[in-house]
């Protein structure tokens, strides 16, 4: 039954009002855990390149290849593909469990604050690990002119690649996270 109230002189329709606030919101809620999926997924993705194959091929050559092969990455890794993603990864991990606070949205909100704690780990292993290392890896100048390329690179390579996993699992398991909240809001609640 669809139940009509007369407020300034319209005719309002609850059904109506609930069922298109309902769509929209349901809508918003999973194109922000999609978003956000599809931003902490490339993330993994990339820090799971280069614990898997980057660090490995790396770790065979010499130092200073080494060094001019970090040194370039971390340089060129600093453009707009790579920020979209990976800044907005967090933003978009916390509008998705800001939009079930409520309890509607519950069921997704467990997975979806565990996924934005997961990646605010990873997003902090960078920016306070990593991107350190990475600043003084380059403040190493020009690898042909270093005095000692092993010791640049044992205080650099064996840290970094530790912190890269760390900040991998994290990530991977923030993704996790996330697709189980998509598969929970996919589903019909209880309620119907």
């Amino acid at each position: 039954m669809i139940n009509r109230t007369i407020k300034y002189g319209l005719i309002r329709t609850h059904w109506f009002d609930y069922s298109w606030r309902h769509t929209v919101q349901r809508t918003a809620r999973a194109w922000t855990l999609g978003a956000a999926a599809v931003a902490t997924g490339l993330i993994a993705g990339f820090f799971y390149a280069y614990a898997c194959s980057v660090m490995l091929g790396l770790a065979r050559v010499d130092d200073h290849t080494f060094i001019t092969a970090m040194q370039w990455i971390n340089a060129t890794v600093r453009n707009g593909w790579f920020a979209a993603s990976f800044f907005g990864a967090l933003p978009l991990t916390a509008a998705a469990a800001i939009l079930h606070l409520r309890r509607d949205g519950r069921r997704v909100l467990p997975w979806a604050a565990a996924a934005f704690l997961l990646y605010a780990a990873a997003f902090a292993i960078t920016m306070g690990i990593s991107v350190p290392l990475n600043e003084e890896l380059a403040a190493a100048g020009d690898p042909g002119v270093i005095s000692d390329p092993a010791a640049v690179r044992a205080a650099y390579e064996d840290v970094w690649v530790r912190w890269n996993l760390v900040r991998t699992l994290a990530s991977t398991a923030a993704l996790v996270c996330l697709v189980r909240a998509l598969i929970v809001h996919a589903r019909p609640s209880a309620r119907g």
